[in-house]
This record gives C-alpha cells, structure tokens and sequence, in this order.
C-alpha cells in the first residue's frame, strides 16, 4: 500500500510538472470584431474599433483566466500594433507592442496560441474584408498548392513550435477556416457576413459574453487538441495584386523562384524553413 501511494505521488507530480505554467498567446486583429463591419471602422486610431476590440480582447483574457490560465500575453496585430494599449486591457493581460519577428516568439514554447478578431483568408466568399496579411499587395497566398491565409499560417508556425490552437473568434468565415485545420477548435462566431463590407453583428455585450465563455471552454482542450503540423518540404508562393510587379532581383533570393511578373515562390525543407524566407525576403 505505501509503495502504491509512492508511486502515484510520483506520477501525479510528474503530470504536474509536465503541465507547467499555462500562458496563453492571443494574436488580434480587427476586422474580425463584432460591429467592424465596414474598411473606415478599421483605423488604427478609431475610437469605436478600440473599445470594441479591447473589450473582446478582455472577455477572452478573462475566459481564459475562469479556465485557469496562469498568464495571457496579447500581440496587437492590427495597424503597426498600435491599436491596443496598455491602459485599456485586462489588468491580468500583458501587451505585446511593435514587430515580434518571423517567428512570432514561438520560441518561448506558449502553452497554447488564440485568435481574436480574426478575419478569413483572401478570396473568401461572405468573408468580412478577407484578406491574407496585405489586402492592397497581396492577391493570393497559397501553401503547397493550397490558398491559406493568417489563420493557417500562423497555427502552423506555432505549430512548428509544439503550440496548439485552442481558440478562435471572428466572422463566421474565419471560425469555418479555423475548424477546417483544427475541427476541435473552440470558436466564437461574432458576426455573419452578406459580402464583403456588409454583416448581421452580435451587441458588444453578446459579443464578448460569448468569447469569454468559449476562451474558458478552450483551457479543457489543452491536452487534447494537437498541434497542427505542415509536414515535409513546403512552398509558400505569394501572388501579389497589379500594381505591385517583382523587382528585378527577386530570382537572386535563395529558395525562390519566380512564376511570373507578380508570383513568386519560397521553397523550403519543411515549412518553417519556407516561412523564414518569405518573411526575410
């Protein structure tokens, strides 16, 4: 009996250890906002857009505390990161502000990754201003063949990584994208949209009552959900819109190739090596 007791102390505090301190990524951005219906209400420094974004912000940071998270850190992702501050958001959040780098900060192995705000990839239909990272200079980005955009681009980076994504909130589209890679995914659909600057929208209230509960609902999948993997060699290739023609020296760029006046190529072994030269094109 006492060697059994032993050993199930032992394991029991191996499985905490394991668990470790839960923090929590979130990346926002804003068209992906209850309300954000419209390209004007996007500006960095419209009021409407800072209170509506820091307050979902803030549900989904409290959800994810009510979940027992231990630390949450959010990455303003719209508008050169200076959406957000520091005087808005949850006293329990911290703020990232500013360009994080190709690897997103990964690197420090975050317990598990969430969008809020998010919007689906370029050439979606009904997405709510669908874009992939630049609406005016990229046309298409596809990865092995296959349109992605921030979504997927991201939850496979963090993938790299070992991070799972547990969590999404934005337009019905992009919770679809979302679920696509990680069926399991918790999401919080905030808004449906018509076309692309026209959408049937949650209150604020209604709105970030339902991200905090499914960001709560999101901590139990830690353990469940894995991460989401891109496997062996990977292409990213970068369509970009008309007025924005390749320079003359793009072919010089290791791992490229160009396909034509504005497509143009990463190649890699595996998908974080294809990344890192796009973003260090």
């Amino acid at each position: 009996m006492i060697r059994f007791s032993a050993t199930l102390l032992l394991a029991c505090s191996l499985t905490l250890c394991a668990q470790g301190k839960k923090t929590i990524f979130v990346i926002t951005d804003a068209e992906g906002v209850a309300g954000i219906c419209r390209q004007e209400q996007t500006d960095k420094k419209d009021p409407e857009l800072r209170q509506l974004l820091a307050g979902e912000v803030n549900a989904a940071v409290q959800g994810f505390y009510d979940g027992g998270a231990d630390e949450v850190i959010v990455w303003d992702g719209h508008g050169g990161s200076s959406t957000l501050s520091v005087a808005t958001i949850h006293p329990r959040a911290k703020l990232v502000i500013g360009y994080i780098g190709a690897r997103y900060t990964f690197d420090r192995h975050y317990t598990a990754l969430a969008f809020v705000g998010q919007h689906s990839r370029a050439n979606t239909r009904k997405g709510i201003m669908s874009h992939s990272y630049n609406s005016l200079g990229i046309q298409n980005m596809l990865l092995n063949g296959k349109p992605i955009g921030e979504i997927e681009a991201a939850t496979a980076l963090a993938g790299v990584y070992g991070i799972p994504a547990i969590l999404l909130t934005g337009d019905n589209a992009a919770t679809e994208e979302m679920r696509a890679i990680v069926p399991n995914v918790e999401t919080a659909a905030v808004k449906e949209g018509l076309q692309r600057y026209a959408c049937i929208s949650l209150s604020a209230e209604a709105a970030r009552s339902t991200i905090r509960e499914a960001a709560r609902r999101s901590m139990s999948k830690i353990g469940q959900i894995r991460p989401y993997k891109i496997t062996g060699p990977a292409t990213i290739e970068i369509e970009h819109t008309t007025r924005n023609s390749l320079g003359t020296d793009a072919e010089l760029i290791p791992g490229t190739k160009v396909i034509d006046d504005r497509t143009i190529q990463y190649s890699g072994k595996d998908f974080l090596e294809a990344w890192l030269r796009y973003r260090f094109r």
